[in-house]
């Protein structure tokens, strides 16, 4: 899959190191990954999810570091691209405002 803004991924890593390696991670699995639905995405992301945003779309969150991050994605399997949208702490995932603005 291709991933659009992986410069998102980089930012977020220097701003929280711990954060780097699992990005780095998660970036390559899905580089590598030819997936058709959440179902393979569940194999080797086990705890992904679809959440619904206020603009009526549904999203995929991936727990980074545990769950001490979230990475919040559009991922378009017919097109093998997924897009990097929202990547936040724990606190700032459980607030909710995110929703509100994908």
């Amino acid at each position: 899959m291709r991933i659009i803004t992986r410069k998102r991924l980089r930012e977020f890593g220097k701003q929280y190191p711990d954060a780097a390696e699992p990005l780095q991670k998660w970036q390559r699995l899905f580089r590598e990954a030819e997936w058709e639905s959440l179902q393979d995405v569940h194999r080797v992301f086990p705890h992904a999810d679809l959440v619904g945003v206020a603009s009526g779309n549904v999203v995929t969150f991936f727990n980074i570091c545990g769950n001490k991050y979230r990475l919040i994605a559009a991922i378009h399997y017919d097109r093998q691209r997924v897009y990097v949208l929202r990547l936040l702490t724990h606190s700032e995932y459980s607030k909710d405002f995110w929703k509100e603005t994908l």
